[in-house]
């Protein structure tokens, strides 16, 4: 059984994206060896102003976590710095990780582009992708569930393994691949990906009074259709890609009146979102239940760890000696 690694920066609740991109895939490979981890240290790569806020997303994310469908007796559920073999296996790492390696990563300046309001020319940030390759290899991961613009780390992470057998001439990490998901990039209200920087998402913890408020009032539509009677192309209506994840019986109708106009943007909004708010009932009705057993969380995120932990020191002690630290 291949052993498999994810996991989630704790910078605000979880949204659509993260759900059809990440979460869902998280449930299919639940049945194999895998850990997901609630990766707190990196969240302080773009957050360490905010000391007050990341405990508290954690528990956010783990209550998504839960009310999305993972079972704690089906995976490792765990805190990232609750296991220190994290940060330990990345300072070894960081010690054979050229920094040209570092500073081609396609996201740094992106992320730094996007984020202007933040002083992100920090070690950490600049490092963060270290972090992420001792993430995987701690746990001798032979799968990541990633979304395409997580690839380029995990090649850099591939890249870091093959240089410490090199230069330690003993294999000790798999070489991790990644498993896509096959949902495409959910939109958000603005029409661009759907970001928690962008402030743009439908979130797991949105009441269903919520999400209506946000399709009606904030989700934009096709340009072209400025008036009742214009055509439309349901092609550029962020609306219309949510019809084709949610309303899957309907996209040809749905897509026959919009370009014929039929009838008119807030009646196809108030369609899609009936079907998303159906969608969504269950996951909050878990998440309900969830937020009020505070104790039990506790315990599967301390089991988690636990388990964790004895993975993650047997695989620090093996590259350790190859590095010569150890006898």
């Amino acid at each position: 059984m291949s052993r498999v690694l994810s996991g989630t920066r704790p910078t605000g609740k979880l949204h659509l994206g993260h759900l059809l991109g990440a979460l869902e895939n998280y449930k299919k490979l639940q049945g194999q060896d895998a850990f997901f981890m609630i990766a707190d240290l990196h969240a302080l790569t773009t957050e360490y102003e905010h000391k007050t806020t990341i405990a508290q997303n954690v528990m956010e994310i783990v209550i998504d976590y839960l009310a999305s469908g993972l079972e704690p007796d089906k995976c490792t559920m765990f805190v990232q710095s609750e296991v220190l073999e994290h940060a330990n296996l990345a300072l070894l790492f960081s010690m054979i990780t050229p920094i040209s390696w570092l500073e081609r990563n396609p996201t740094y300046k992106d992320q730094i582009n996007e984020l202007r309001g933040k002083d992100l020319h920090t070690h950490g940030f600049l490092g963060y992708p270290v972090l992420q390759a001792a993430d995987i290899a701690i746990y001798k991961a032979e799968k990541v569930p990633v979304g395409e613009d997580q690839l380029p780390h995990l090649e850099l992470t591939r890249e870091i393994i093959r240089r410490f057998h090199h230069l330690y001439e003993k294999d000790v990490f798999p070489e991790p691949v990644a498993v896509l998901t096959q949902v495409p990039k959910v939109l958000g209200l603005d029409g661009r990906k759907m970001s928690k920087s962008y402030k743009n998402g439908i979130y797991l913890a949105d009441s269903a009074e919520e999400v209506t408020k946000k399709i009606k009032t904030q989700m934009v539509t096709d340009p072209a259709r400025k008036r009742r009677e214009d055509k439309g192309d349901p092609e550029k209506c962020p609306v219309f890609s949510y019809h084709k994840l949610f309303n899957k019986e309907r996209v040809d109708g749905v897509a026959d009146e919009c370009r014929n106009a039929l009838r008119g943007c807030v009646d196809c909004k108030m369609e899609m979102c009936g079907k998303l708010n159906q969608f969504l009932d269950p996951i909050r009705e878990r998440r309900q239940s969830w937020m009020k057993k505070p104790k039990e969380i506790r315990e599967i995120l301390d089991q988690g760890a636990a388990k964790a932990r004895s993975v993650a020191r047997q695989t620090l002690t093996e590259a350790s000696q190859a590095m010569g630290l150890l006898p």
